[in-house]
């Protein structure tokens, strides 16, 4: 990926401002084109307007550098994030990201979801185990410090922990060492220690730095934190010694046995960490020290941890690969060397792939960030959908003018054809007309056959022996139509209000106009005593339920048949079927 013309870097410290800003002719060259540091001495018990101070300090050296907005990285200092070294069972990259995102909810000591979090593979040991440094920030602490800075006119693209990035300055620069080496960042709250070893790294931050040194000089002198701080500048060293040897001035031996007495705190704390990485990270003693950040300046410091440690001791040189711009004076650059080591960090993670990757973004940042990587998509997807309206407005008035042409050329047709319809309407009117007069008399021609499919289908059925039909009848609706006997004829479309006291009228009763319609068979006849005695009826019903004639259900014996109940005194016992027929047939 090709590095932006500019790289704008940014280092807050807790009590100092760092900005530079870089050029990459080639990805593992870097230049340095310019640089300004702001210090801001305030008492860490009283910082609540620090992130006014970030803005205005910020907006006032980007005037001075010319930086007038645009994409900056930028580092928190190490007391403000949460980092901690795992060793995890080896495992595939799936669930890799599951038991790290397990172990973050366990060992960060706030809410997961009050904290932007991140971590880093350092690589593995064995086959069996992998590294992993963790890294979490509060996340109303970062958008705080967020928004001072794009309040200055920047646009976060990157947020770095200061460690993490004075790790990536220090690969680059001293790629070339073997063994182990520790880099001590000085700063104003924090001691961040950094031991580093090809293929892996330790962090440690101390809170132990120049504002402990500033507040017991407060303490001692009675004064103010701005006012201890300005003694310490002007008379600050460390002593070699812990002899009360006179001095020419008494307050600058007071001043000098304080920073002493905290270096000594700092040094034990030293010396514990290196035991813990030896004992639990199984790494090698340190073999060279590395002294930068603010506090890294202090006169004698350097000759005092050589005392305590007996190691080589020297202040890192973040710009030892570095090119440095003609319009930055060497001097300015030389003297600010280990000042710049979260600096040059940052910019490298612009240009290179870096051993630690860390990004701690604030949430909103991410969201902006993606929504900036989906616009050209989505402006594409805009501009299909205009292009996909314009083509169908395109098309409809197009399809608009063929078919009003279409319409124009059709409609003499239409109206011819109008004529024809309406002579072929007046035909089929006359020709329901004459099916109207024409069907009784095709349905009584078709049904001509109905009665012998019947006959035919009782007599089929009917059991061979035993049994025997005596009258047949046609029934509608339940009802007899026709009856045999004694009794006339009656017929039930002919029915009035008599029918109700005999079930049938007289047959001079005048016909209604309406046509009968017969839906069953009314069947009566006699079965021989016999051994099996109405059984042989039932045999009867059990063979006309496959008639394909009549409708027939199992579940229905008892409305369909009706033997008589044998006496064993005569000869032969009535019985009855009513029968319904699947297909009615209709009477002239």
């Amino acid at each position: 990926m090709a590095a932006p013309p500019r790289i704008v870097s940014l280092n807050l410290g807790s009590q100092s401002l760092g900005l530079a800003t870089f050029q990459s002719q080639a990805p593992d060259r870097l230049i340095l084109t310019s640089y300004l540091r702001h210090d801001f001495p305030t008492d860490p018990a009283g910082e609540g307007d620090r992130c006014t101070l970030i803005t205005a300090a910020l907006r006032g050296m980007m005037e001075e550098i010319g930086v007038k907005g645009g994409p900056v990285a930028y580092a928190v200092s190490g007391h403000s994030v949460f980092a901690r070294f795992l060793k995890l069972p080896f495992s595939d990259e799936e669930k890799l990201d599951r038991i790290i995102a397990f172990e973050a909810q366990q060992n960060i000591p706030f809410p997961i979801d009050e904290v932007v979090w991140d971590y880093q593979l350092l690589g593995s040991d064995s086959d069996r185990e992998i590294e992993v440094v963790l890294a979490a920030i509060k996340s109303d602490q970062l958008e705080k410090i967020n928004a001072a800075v794009e309040e200055a006119g920047l646009e976060t693209t990157l947020v770095d922990a200061a460690p993490m990035a004075l790790y990536n300055a220090f690969r680059f620069n001293y790629s070339d060492l073997s063994g182990c080496s520790l880099l001590l960042d000085l700063g104003a709250r924090t001691t961040n220690l950094l031991l580093v070893e090809p293929g892996t790294s330790f962090s440690r931050s101390i809170p132990i730095g120049g504002s402990s040194i500033t507040c017991a000089i407060a303490r001692e002198f009675n004064e103010p934190y701005a006012v201890a701080e300005l003694r310490k500048t002007r008379d600050g060293l460390v002593r070699q010694d812990n002899v009360s040897a006179a001095a020419s001035d008494p307050q600058v031996a007071r001043v000098s046995q304080l920073l002493r007495n905290t270096m000594m705190r700092l040094s034990s704390e030293i010396a514990r960490t290196i035991s813990f990485y030896r004992a639990q990270q199984q790494g090698a003693p340190p073999e060279r020290i590395f002294l930068c950040g603010g506090t890294a300046a202090t006169p004698d410091l350097r000759e005092f941890f050589v005392q305590k440690f007996q190691l080589p001791i020297e202040l890192f040189n973040p710009l030892r690969n570095v090119a440095i711009a003609s319009a930055v004076t060497m001097e300015n650059a030389e003297g600010s060397a280990h000042l710049l080591g979260e600096l040059v960090g940052l910019a490298l993670r612009a240009t290179m792939t870096c051993p630690m990757e860390l990004n701690l973004r604030p949430r909103e940042v991410v969201r902006r960030q993606r929504l900036a990587e989906r616009r050209p998509f989505l402006l594409l997807a805009a501009a299909c959908f205009l292009l996909g309206l314009l083509g169908w407005g395109f098309y409809f008035m197009r399809s608009a003018s063929v078919q009003a042409a279409a319409t124009n050329q059709l409609q003499g047709e239409v109206d011819r054809l109008r004529d024809l319809g309406n002579q072929v309407a007046k035909s089929q009117k006359e020709m329901h007309a004459l099916d109207a007069v024409a069907m009784p008399l095709l349905e009584t021609l078709n049904g001509r056959d109905g009665w012998l499919q019947i006959l035919e289908d009782l007599n089929t059925r009917l059991p061979k022996e035993n049994i025997w039909i005596t009258e047949l009848a046609p029934t509608s609706n339940g009802r007899t139509l026709w009856e045999t006997g004694a009794d006339a004829t009656v017929r039930p479309q002919q029915i009035s209000s008599a029918e109700s006291a005999h079930g049938r009228v007289p047959v001079s009763a005048k016909a209604e106009p309406s046509r009968p319609v017969i839906d069953g068979v009314f069947v009566r006849g006699l079965y021989l005593s016999n051994p099996r005695q109405q059984e042989v009826v039932t045999d009867y019903f059990q063979n006309l339920l496959d008639s394909q004639v009549f409708v027939v259900e199992a579940k229905n014996q008892s409305q369909v048949v009706k033997p008589s109940t044998p006496t064993d005194t005569e000869w032969a016992y009535p019985y009855e079927l009513r029968l319904k027929l699947r297909a009615p047939l209709y009477l002239p």
